[in-house]
């Protein structure tokens, strides 16, 4: 009897000297190569707007605007790295959000708030997970459907209103006051999921796991993995960070739109790609999706600030995902990978 072939692991071990160089030591370069881009775009921002961009209060926007994004991505990496993707992410957060901050929820006060967001983005990964795991419905397929039904259903709960937050624990995370050491709340939480995210694909069977479902789902379920109860935990996860991001949107904007979470979905992809996840599975690196999402997050502050138009940073943005494709490919040939 064949034995089934071996599960890859999230982090392979880097090669011997003199052999081909190591998905690890590749990863390690493209990690590096994201912080020099990160670095330069400091440095332009700095030379544009030196006396805007390099301020304490910027950064801070900065970080804090990541963090958002950040954490959808985070969720994103790990359902792109088994082979799948979730085009709803953003819908779901603009639902959390809304749901989250109606009336009703907020007489429940903080507690409140923060469980309807984290239950709603659970709920909507749940669906997500059942249709794809079980349905046998194709990620793209119901992940869209589930982007037009959460959009629909936060439209309909809104009915295109601003819900504004009155609940001020809610609204004092986003004061300075409630900075620590000078880092917002938001950050610390994205800076505990990224932490998270990470040592959960890295040191744990469940990241070996997703791994290897999207490297090959067949070869995955012969070594004696539930591929189905796999995706379904990974959307699950997905909707969780969703959950999460809503509630950091609702402290930084202190309300909740049908519009929150606009192409959410577009944002973490990119950042996941340009960091080094493999678009077709089988890889995911945690720590160059978050550079990803720095990356982005920096040149849409630098376009803000020296007051170029938004179709100038899309189609920087477009450049940038392209260059990492092709990038990506030139490497898979470069390596053997399928």
């Amino acid at each position: 009897m064949t034995q089934p072939a071996p599960v890859t692991t999230a982090e392979p071990p880097v090669g011997k000297a003199g052999g081909r160089p190591s998905l690890g030591l590749r990863a390690d370069v493209r990690n590096l190569s994201l912080l020099g881009v990160l670095a330069v775009l400091i440095a332009v921002g700095g030379v544009t707007r030196p006396d805007q961009f390099l301020d304490t209060s910027n950064l801070q926007l900065v970080l804090t605007q990541a963090s958002v994004i950040g954490v959808v991505t985070v969720g994103m990496t790990f359902v792109i790295t088994s082979g799948g993707i979730d085009l709803s992410v953003g819908a779901i957060v603009a639902l959390a959000s809304v749901w989250a901050t109606t009336v009703a929820t907020q007489e429940y006060g903080f507690a409140g708030i923060l469980f309807t967001a984290v239950v709603v983005g659970l709920g909507c990964g749940l669906v997500n997970g059942v249709l794809i795991a079980y349905g046998g419905m194709v990620p793209f397929i119901a992940t869209l459907a589930m982007l037009a039904s959460a959009r629909g259903l936060a439209l309909q709960i809104t009915d295109g209103r601003t819900q504004i937050v009155t609940v001020q624990s809610v609204l004092d995370l986003g004061v300075p006051d409630a900075y620590v050491l000078g880092v917002p709340p938001l950050v610390l939480v994205f800076a505990a999921v990224t932490v998270v995210g990470w040592l959960l694909l890295n040191r744990t069977t469940f990241g070996r796991r997703t791994v290897a479902v999207g490297g090959n789902a067949e070869a995955a379920r012969l070594a004696g993995i539930d591929v189905r109860r796999q995706r379904l935990y990974l959307y699950l996860l997905s909707g969780l960070c969703c959950g999460i991001a809503a509630f950091l949107l609702i402290v930084l904007a202190g309300s909740g739109q049908n519009t929150n979470g606009n192409l959410y979905e577009l944002d973490a992809i990119a950042a996941a790609i340009i960091g080094g996840t493999l678009l077709s599975g089988g890889r995911g690196t945690i720590v160059g999706s978050v550079l990803g999402v720095l990356v982005f997050t920096t040149i849409t502050n630098i376009f803000a600030l020296n007051n170029l138009q938004s179709d100038v940073q899309q189609i920087a943005k477009g450049a940038i995902i392209v260059a990492a494709v092709l990038v990506q490919r030139r490497t898979a040939r470069g390596s053997g990978e399928a």
